[in-house]
């Protein structure tokens, strides 16, 4: 390798280095909220599916708290996240659609999609995941998307009215080391999603049910951003997070492996022989960093 290669090797991983010193400041913010279950038994299991996710994401849950509470936690929110920061909104319960807007059933006055979708735009994280596991949800699809946004929800539409089973096993996708199928030792977005998507539709064929809800994603960018979203880390990932000493080597690993996945998605476009030299250079930057983390 000339001086001129390593010269420009050099200015890349420094401007990689660069990058990940600013992000390893980010935080990711959490918010759970439990709707309105109408019964005993899905109050129950909302705040119980609520809870164990905010136990995960060491989080506090929001209980059925009603519209004006949701809007002045998200009020504060938005003054509290930065724009590297990352947030992610998880509604579990019961949601209505009258083919127009979306509702989140909570004590008293309900909340719309219209309503969430601007209190969001006042967020100034500029990744957002908003997890939409109620009935009806996927009639708030095309409410809450946005560029930047990445949007789950537990139904394909507004017509699918029954209750969900899909937070249930999102829930489990985040205490289940199994949902991190490319075992980076990162859950994403995309592979929690895949997680209690296949767990929601073996649910109906176990139980020898007619589904009704099918869950579906949104980034439009063809899952890119939520591929490259980190959820949640477990394992050595999830202990480097804490530690000021490792957590800037955390964000560089990151950003390569979300290199390497942009990269596999234009594969097309590129020349083999010059494909196989980029992704062989952030392989070996990966495994550098990764040896650096296990130091």
């Amino acid at each position: 390798m000339g001086p001129a290669t390593e010269m420009g090797g050099g200015m890349k991983l420094a401007a990689l280095l660069l990058a990940a010193a600013i992000s390893a400041s980010a935080a990711t913010y959490y918010l759970t909220v439990s709707g309105l279950g109408g019964e005993a038994d899905y109050e129950q299991r909302f705040k119980m599916w609520a809870e164990d996710i905010g136990r995960t994401t060491k989080s506090t849950a929001m209980v059925a708290p009603t519209r004006e509470k949701l809007r002045a936690r998200l009020a504060e929110l938005a003054k509290e996240i930065k724009p590297d920061d990352a947030f992610v909104l998880m509604l579990v319960g019961h949601g209505t659609y009258d083919g127009a807007d979306y509702k989140f059933n909570l004590p008293g006055p309900d909340i719309t999609a219209t309503e969430l979708a601007g209190m969001l735009d006042r967020i100034p994280a500029t990744r957002q995941l908003v997890v939409n596991m109620t009935s009806a949800s996927g009639g708030a699809l095309d409410l809450l998307k946005r560029p930047s946004r990445v949007v789950v929800c537990a139904t394909k539409s507004g017509t699918e009215k029954n209750a969900t089973v899909f937070a249930r096993y999102w829930a489990e996708a985040l205490r289940d080391p199994a949902a991190d199928t490319d075992k980076n030792e990162t859950v994403s977005a995309l592979e929690a999603f895949q997680y209690a998507q296949k767990k929601t539709k073996e649910f109906y064929e176990t139980n020898k049910r007619l589904a009704t809800e099918h869950p579906q994603i949104e980034d439009g960018k063809d899952n890119r951003l939520a591929a490259a979203f980190p959820l949640l880390r477990i394992g050595s990932n999830a202990a480097a997070a804490t530690d000021p000493a490792k957590r800037q080597l955390l964000a560089t690993k990151e950003q390569l492996e979300q290199q390497i996945d942009k990269l596999k998605y234009e594969k097309v476009t590129i020349p083999e022989a010059e494909y196989k030299k980029r992704l062989t250079a952030l392989l070996l930057q990966l495994a550098q960093t990764q040896e650096e983390l296990d130091k």
